[in-house]
């Protein structure tokens, strides 16, 4: 089990990169297609190559339409997807200060304590996102520029919400077990070293 929800942790993690590399591409590639579109107006405004200027104008030289939505629904996406890798690893931000002068066993309640809320907290996040996916889906609101479905962003965001649910439960449920038993079933979080 813990096996499987790594891999697929990690194939959500890999395409939330790639929405990443989109999302930074499409935000570079619009501000520097705004920059183009100021240059050629004032081409025109200050009549030194006009020609040139209006031509660009004329071709669609310019900013995005849309960037904005894409940008929103993008990084939604993006955070959600790398939820579940952050959870299977231990990857959060944590502060040791004062569990590194605990027993193993006080770390253990804590650890289990610790999974339970965020057990809860994403199972909460998930089945709040579904609702709004609903709500989204039945009203057929879209977005003001591109016109798509605001359900979209809704629906691509849950899918990494979701599992990070699904992850949560899981590593809350093995957590409470070391925690009665007192017996080691998961490896160490793997959360970053200071």
């Amino acid at each position: 089990m813990h096996r499987a929800l790594t891999y697929l942790s990690r194939l959500m993690a890999i395409l939330g990169g790639v929405m990443l590399s989109i999302v930074i591409l499409l935000t570079v590639f619009s501000i520097v297609m705004r920059l183009f579109d100021r240059l050629f107006h004032w081409m025109v405004q200050a009549g030194f190559l006009a020609g040139l200027g209006q031509w660009m104008i004329d071709a669609g030289v310019g900013p995005i339409l849309g960037t904005f939505e894409l940008i929103e629904a993008g990084i939604g996406f993006v955070i959600f997807a790398f939820l579940p890798i952050c959870q299977i690893t231990g990857g959060h931000a944590t502060v040791d200060i004062f569990t590194s002068a605990m027993s193993e066993g006080a770390n253990r309640i804590l650890r289990g304590v610790t999974e339970v809320v965020f057990a809860a907290v994403l199972v909460l996040i998930a089945v709040q996102l579904y609702g709004g996916l609903m709500t989204k889906f039945s009203s057929g609101q879209t977005t003001l520029e591109l016109q798509f479905p605001v359900w979209y962003s809704y629906a691509i965001g849950l899918a990494g919400a979701a599992l990070a649910a699904v992850v949560s439960v899981y590593l809350a449920v093995v957590r409470l077990i070391e925690m009665v038993t007192g017996r080691v079933m998961l490896p160490a979080d793997l959360g970053a070293e200071h």
